[in-house]
């Protein structure tokens, strides 16, 4: 297998990829770049940073069948190290793509009361941040409301709207699209307008 390229200034490709990805997370709905990254077989250029800036030796990965090609495996071992999480509740790190399913949701670890931080982080690859229901957004860094419209699966959809577990249970979302991400994370209320 061939083994692609990561980043090509990996220090500072991967510094300024996290700042966004935490810019992304604290301003919900907020569409960030994640400019000159590769972008590995069936992962778009956003879902390759996040792995490369996210994933290490102490991040079990969980990819979903459509994402999980020998190249993107062989890839994310060498690059990052991180890997494949063995059992659902040891998944840190999820990545799927349109064919996400209500199952694949709540199989997903959502943290507990005294350990809230142990939830998954998901990564959605969709294949558009807009033309979809649209959504207004509220919460911890939305000044009033925002709204948004990506293109999500149905059931990431119904998830949203209906969080079966209360703050601060939950899962952070980040929507990938080609270069760019943006996030939902678990502190944020959705609505539909």
């Amino acid at each position: 297998m061939t083994l692609l390229a990561g980043f090509n200034q990996p220090i500072e490709q991967s510094q300024q990829a996290f700042r966004l990805i935490l810019k992304a997370l604290s301003e919900p709905g907020v569409a960030v770049n994640l400019q000159s990254g590769p972008a590995w077989g069936a992962l778009n250029a956003a879902s390759t940073a996040v792995l490369l800036t996210l994933a290490d030796q102490e991040t079990p990965l969980y990819l979903c069948a459509s994402l999980s090609s020998e190249q993107v495996l062989t890839n994310t071992r060498f690059h990052t190290g991180a890997p494949l999480a063995t059992q659902q509740e040891d998944i840190c790190l999820a990545l799927y793509d349109h064919q996400l399913q209500a199952e694949d949701l709540a199989a997903l670890p959502h943290g507990s009361e005294i350990s809230p931080e142990f939830s998954a982080t998901l990564v959605v690859q969709i294949s558009a941040l807009a033309g979809g229901n649209p959504l207004r957004l509220s919460g911890p860094g939305v000044e009033k409301y925002r709204e948004v419209s990506p293109l999500l699966p149905p059931a990431l959809l119904d998830y949203l709207l209906d969080r079966p577990q209360r703050f601060p249970l939950g899962l952070d979302i980040l929507l990938t699209c080609g270069e760019r991400l943006l996030a939902i994370p678990r502190t944020t209320r959705v609505e539909e307008c």
